[in-house]
């Protein structure tokens, strides 16, 4: 077969377009960042016409990175950010509000709120949330309240609510399509995921009108065609959709039960395959849908660390250490130790098993002897140490050990991070060639959908790793390491109060 497969990956910071050939190769491939949007403190927005001059501008160039002809395309793949938040208008597209990213922080009060009212189990058994201001459900209360005329307008149904994911199949369909897939929907703190769909007293404690939620579909069918998008042509399958994480699972083939994953990107996400059965925490981690084939529904255990490339990036925007992503691993290896220094990235309050909007960033143990180069140290073991908490409970909650994890995302190209991660976790790490498996997930759910893809089985065939990662410390060593990153997460969380 030829032509190839278009794997949309729209992150928060950029978006990413990837040819895959019916063979499994990858043919092109660009990324496009856009602004972030920053209106007040523990506010985070993007701009809905920024993201899709960047999915088009990113597509545009893969395409001709690939030297391949726009006609050739035989389906269409999305992955995204997933709990992002979008009020659009039905009739033109156009977004009533910024997009309110999943790291936004405002609605902290309302989800305590909630708490405070006996709320939080009866989501919690519904959903497998928890709640927190980083789920889409508050924020999207938050746009019917605060937007003037939003929820008039809903109630009249003029109005439509997504993830990044339905916005964008609204806009390459020409506004026919208003859906969204399992997995995407099992992020909004609005659907039961045992019961597989909306549930309406969910949506009345949060006052969202059943109206405005996109029709819930498998994670590989066709969804609609490509109608009226510049540089593509019409009639292009839309044929698979999953959230980033969820694409990233199925990317790496963690098709057993027991599987896990890492993904490194703006924060960092650890997911183990579960299965048809839905295990519910007791340790702070979510239970989500992993993904939905045909009538089969697959469940994850999931552990959400908020900051991980974004502590870099803060490094080079907001301290000015770097002058680039890239150089942090050369700025970090000019010393054998960070001197004692933990830096706790909680820029943005803390994700699992904490799940404290509160908390702030902490750097620990700073002396006359500091250097810009401990610091990126500390960086890089503060992003590993976030991930030996959420394995921790991870393990505990699926009652078995994680054996071997398999991680990707950009910040994996890093070989001192992935060297502590394995010497704190204590476990083997697997890299894998491309380590963009979100977007590989994408379009292997795309390819099955339309035939490119024979099955599970001929994604598994064509997996390979890249490098594995043995742990090198003692007991002892990696001890003392957890023990000074857990007094330095204390001493975060105490600084607002909480003990």
């Amino acid at each position: 077969m030829s032509g190839f497969l278009l794997s949309i990956d729209q992150g928060t910071t950029g978006s990413t377009a990837l040819l895959l050939s019916p063979a499994g190769q990858i043919l092109g491939r660009a990324n496009r960042e856009f602004p972030q949007h920053f209106p007040r403190p523990g506010w985070v927005e993007h701009d809905l016409e920024e993201i899709w001059q960047s999915v088009g501008a990113a597509a545009a160039e893969a395409v001709e990175r690939a030297g391949v002809a726009p006609t050739d395309c035989l389906g269409i793949g999305i992955t995204n950010q997933r709990e992002t938040t979008v009020l659009w208008d039905r009739n033109t597209g156009a977004a009533v509000h910024n997009a309110i990213v999943w790291q936004d922080r405002r609605t902290a009060d309302r989800c305590q709120e909630l708490k405070d009212a006996g709320k939080e189990e009866m989501f919690r058994q519904r959903t497998g949330l928890v709640l927190d201001p980083y789920l889409a459900g508050t924020k999207l209360e938050w746009l019917l309240e605060h937007v003037d005329g939003a929820r008039a307008r809903a109630e009249k149904g003029e109005l439509a609510f997504g993830t990044i994911d339905s916005w964008l199949v609204y806009r390459l369909s020409g506004g026919k399509a208003h859906v969204t897939d399992a997995s995407n929907a099992s992020r909004t703190l609005l659907y039961d995921i045992a019961k597989g769909h909306w549930d309406e007293e969910l949506a009345a404690e949060l006052h969202v009108p059943m109206a405005l939620l996109p029709e819930v579909r498998s994670c590989s069918e066709v969804y609609a065609h490509t109608s009226g998008v510049p540089g593509v042509p019409d009639g292009v399958p839309i044929a698979g959709m999953a959230g980033d994480q969820q694409a990233a699972l199925f990317g790496q083939t963690c098709f057993g039960v027991g599987d896990a994953k890492c993904t490194y990107g703006t924060g960092a996400f650890l997911l183990m395959n579960t299965g048809t059965d839905l295990v519910h925490s007791k340790h702070g981690l979510l239970t989500t849908i992993a993904w939905r084939l045909g009538d089969e529904t697959v469940y994850a255990l999931e552990g959400s660390a908020f900051i991980a490339g974004a502590a870099v990036q803060w490094l080079r925007d907001g301290l000015g250490l770097i002058s680039s992503s890239d150089e942090i691993e050369a700025k970090a290896r000019e010393v054998d130790a960070t001197g004692d220094v933990v830096f706790v990235p909680a820029l943005a309050g803390l994700g699992a098993p904490y799940w404290d909007p509160h908390a702030r960033g902490l750097i620990y143990g700073l002396t006359r002897d500091t250097t810009a180069a401990h610091l990126a140290r500390a960086t890089l073991e503060g992003i590993a140490f976030q991930i030996v908490d959420l394995v921790d409970a991870m393990q505990a909650d699926a009652d078995r050990p994680i054996k071997r994890l398999r991680v990707d995302g950009g910040a994996t190209r890093n070989d001192l991070l992935m060297q502590f991660e394995a010497d704190m976790l204590g476990v083997k790490i697997d890299r894998p060639e491309n380590v963009e498996t979100t977007a590989l997930g994408a379009a292997y759910l795309a390819g099955m959908a339309v035939g490119v893809f024979d099955g599970l089985s001929s994604i598994v065939d064509a997996y390979r790793i890249e490098r594995s990662f043995d742990p090198q410390v003692t007991q002892p060593e990696r001890d003392g390491h957890l023990r000074r990153w857990r007094d330095a997460v204390r001493l975060a969380r105490s600084e607002m109060g909480i003990k």
